[in-house]
């Protein structure tokens, strides 16, 4: 019995995809969210096997970013993308950042029983829908990380998961109430992101995280 995880941020399509797992015998709905934040903090209880996630996550971080955080820190979680995306720029940084399965929000429920079918082996599922090419493969394989983003890379778990709120405009007091820590942690956060980013203000920041597509505006 595989536990899987739902995080969309729109309701009916939770809703949709509960009901769906409901009625499959290997499948069972360990939980459902509605944002990247909590996404991360349910899967660091552990117990969570399949993801299977929207790429439009508020607090508004890129949900291809998204992917990336949840590759590095929970590796054995295994993602699958459902979206209205069909552009194949974003299907091939999905998979390379990460994901295991990409479906359409357009294509039928059997293509999402599918890849659930094939990442409970541990195997990739597209969408029949998506072709892949032998320069998709390419860019999907590719390896060479942007330069310019090394020193983002370089934050930890907690500066990369306050960044996009920080990016965003939350107070101090709104992020700490939204993760459970206090106005003085989150401080010394900024002020450490600031730092390893060689920022000097908020307006740098955002500047920043919008020229390196690490929100959604």
């Amino acid at each position: 019995m595989k536990n899987v995880l739902i995080a969309d941020e729109q309701p009916i399509v939770r809703l949709g995809l509960t009901t769906l797992i409901d009625g499959l015998a290997d499948f069972q709905l360990a939980d459902q969210v509605a944002d990247s934040a909590d996404a991360c903090m349910r899967l660091g209880q552990g117990d969570i096997d399949i993801a299977i996630m929207g790429l439009t996550l508020p607090p508004g971080e890129n949900g291809l970013v998204t992917i990336q955080r949840i590759h590095d820190l929970f590796p054995a979680v295994r993602v699958m993308i459902l979206s209205h995306h069909e552009e194949q720029e974003i299907v091939n940084r999905a998979i390379h950042n990460g994901a295991l399965s990409y479906i359409f929000k357009s294509s039928p429920t059997s293509e999402i029983i599918a890849g659930l079918t094939s990442l409970a082996r541990g195997e990739l599922y597209l969408d029949n829908n998506i072709m892949i090419t032998g320069k998709d493969r390419q860019k999907i394989q590719a390896t060479t990380a942007r330069p310019e983003l090394a020193s983002f890379r370089e934050l930890s778990k907690r500066e990369r998961e306050l960044f996009p709120f920080i990016a965003l405009g939350y107070s101090n007091k709104e992020i700490a109430s939204r993760l459970f820590i206090s106005t003085k942690t989150v401080e010394a956060h900024k002020a450490k992101i600031m730092h390893k980013l060689d920022l000097h203000n908020q307006a740098d920041l955002i500047r920043f995280a919008i020229r390196h597509h690490l929100i959604t505006v």
